[in-house]
């Protein structure tokens, strides 16, 4: 039974794998844990390097006229951005006889509104005492300008009312004339006439209470202004704490480390496109994983033994399919080509226990030829040299598929191939272009060895396209079963024969 390829080509595929982002994220550890660790310590130097100047802080108490509980803070809002005018700043420089410019000592300073009536005021200085001076001649400047501007304000307001109750007044005066004119008489319409200005002389002098009233409110509001606008905390110098200081910097630009450096990894995952899982690898080449193999050396002794015996198995395991195959096999290296020459020097050596085996090097650098040999290890000749070899020896050929490879002298070093990977070193581009090159090639791929696989990689890196396909790979020749039975083509994926629909369909 075959599977229908197209199937899986049909099948919808993410804009974005969120599990191969995360995986390539975590593999590009090493990036972002530098980064924030490049933040830490330029945040601590920042500390260190960079002190704050000394400051000093004062909070002043501020009472409006048009206080509301549900004000919004507009009102404090508006203190602040007073405090920052020129008016301010050359009144406080008056207060400390100092010839600085206004516009540049109003960069020494800002304010805060902490609630709708509390103002806090920081400057800084060259030393706390010249910091602290700065803070209470801003303090004492705000308060004075504040103060005026309401007691103007309030004596404006006054002096408008009473001017309007001198008008109503005149008004007054004029309607008494008229009643005074006017002689009692019986016609209904003087008596309607005069009725209308006794009504009015009774509204104009209510009027008149009520500007009186209202100014005297109005000048009566001004002390209670005055005084709740007062300093409520003096000036003092603020206290800096360098430790504190540099593990506050340090943990900020650790963070911001950290999270630019996951950006960086994760955009770059995406940019690159380097297959890490096993489903991936796999589906590109067009082969299943074998087997695999951990990049790096581990640590401890109870980890080395498990590296040494996941060798074995490979070595065993690798043997066996090479033993069954009258063809050359070779070994071809994506991103590991000393890990591939350690493979393949104990596969030669296992190999070796039973027949004469000539191990053909070419690999970048010939790294296997020209290493001194020790007693008891394989023969090693380089690509040129291959035709040296003593006949009927088994021949196991190394080479290289990285970029720039000769791709018409992979078939000289066996037409079976086992494809050693290392995840997330080739593009998905080019594994795709390894697969139609060996294909043009006619090399068959029996695996895919995964070198440094995600320990946390849970995919399946076995394709199901057919029942002999796991381990021989795809457009192998046929195969004998212990070198007596009729060669067996493998049968390459069929549509469906489509049935129709009608007679005349049929026809």
């Amino acid at each position: 039974m075959t599977t229908d390829r197209t199937t899986d080509a049909q099948a919808p595929v993410p804009l974005l794998d969120l599990q191969s982002l995360v995986v390539a994220v975590r593999r590009r550890r090493r990036l972002w844990s530098s980064l924030a660790l490049l933040g830490v310590l330029a945040g601590g130097a920042l500390a260190v390097l960079l002190p704050p100047p000394p400051t000093a802080v004062t909070k002043v108490l501020v009472a409006h006229k048009e206080d509301q509980p549900n004000d919004t803070g507009t009102l404090i809002r508006t203190d602040v951005e007073l405090l920052r005018t020129t008016r301010i700043a050359e009144a406080a420089l008056r207060t400390l006889d100092s010839r600085v410019k206004p516009e540049d000592f109003m960069e020494d300073y800002r304010g805060t509104g902490l609630t709708n009536n509390l103002l806090e005021i920081t400057a800084t200085g060259d030393d706390d005492a010249q910091a602290v001076a700065r803070a209470a001649a801003l303090a004492d400047a705000f308060v004075t300008d504040h103060v005026r501007r309401m007691r103007e304000t309030a004596e404006a307001e006054a002096e408008a009312l009473l001017a309007q109750r001198e008008r109503t007044r005149d008004e007054l005066a004029e309607v008494n004339e008229a009643i005074g004119d006017r002689s009692p008489q019986s016609d209904p319409k003087a008596a309607a006439s005069l009725e209308t200005l006794f009504a009015r002389r009774a509204e104009l002098g209510s009027r008149i209470a009520d500007f009186d009233q209202r100014a005297a409110e109005a000048r009566t509001g001004t002390p209670r202004i005055v005084a709740g606008t007062q300093i409520v905390d003096a000036p003092r110098a603020v206290r800096h704490s360098l430790p504190k200081a540099a593990v506050t910097d340090a943990g900020i630009g650790g963070v911001l480390g950290l999270v630019l450096g996951l950006v960086v990894a994760a955009v770059g995952a995406v940019v690159a496109d380097r297959p890490v899982l096993r489903r991936e690898v796999a589906a590109h080449l067009g082969a299943s994983v074998i087997a695999e193999l951990p990049r790096r050396r581990p640590a401890g002794p109870w980890r080395s033994r498990r590296m040494r015996a996941a060798r074995e198995r490979l070595t065993a395991s690798l043997a066996r399919t090479i033993r069954g195959s009258a063809e050359p096999v070779s070994l071809l290296e994506l991103g590991h080509a000393r890990g591939t020459g350690a493979i393949a020097l104990d596969l030669a050596a296992a190999l070796a226990a039973r027949e004469p085996v000539t191990v053909v090097d070419a690999l970048p650098g010939l790294p296997l030829a020209r290493r001194r040999p020790k007693p008891g290890d394989p023969a090693v000749v380089c690509d040129e040299n291959a035709a040296q070899a003593p006949d009927g020896e088994r021949r196991l050929g190394v080479g290289s598929v990285a970029p720039g490879t000769a791709w018409t002298d992979l078939r000289h070093l066996g037409t079976r191939t086992v494809l050693v990977v290392r995840a997330g070193h080739g593009s998905a581009a080019w594994l795709h272009t390894v697969a139609r090159q060996l294909a043009d090639q006619r090399v068959t791929v029996l695996g895919v060895v995964l070198i440094d696989p995600d320990p946390r990689d849970r995919t399946d890196g076995t394709l199901w396209d057919g029942p002999d396909h796991a381990l021989r790979g795809r457009g192998e020749r046929p195969a004998r079963r212990n070198g007596t039975e009729r060669p067996r083509t493998e049968r390459l994926p069929m549509r469906a024969a489509r049935v129709p629909d009608g007679d005349e369909e049929g026809r």
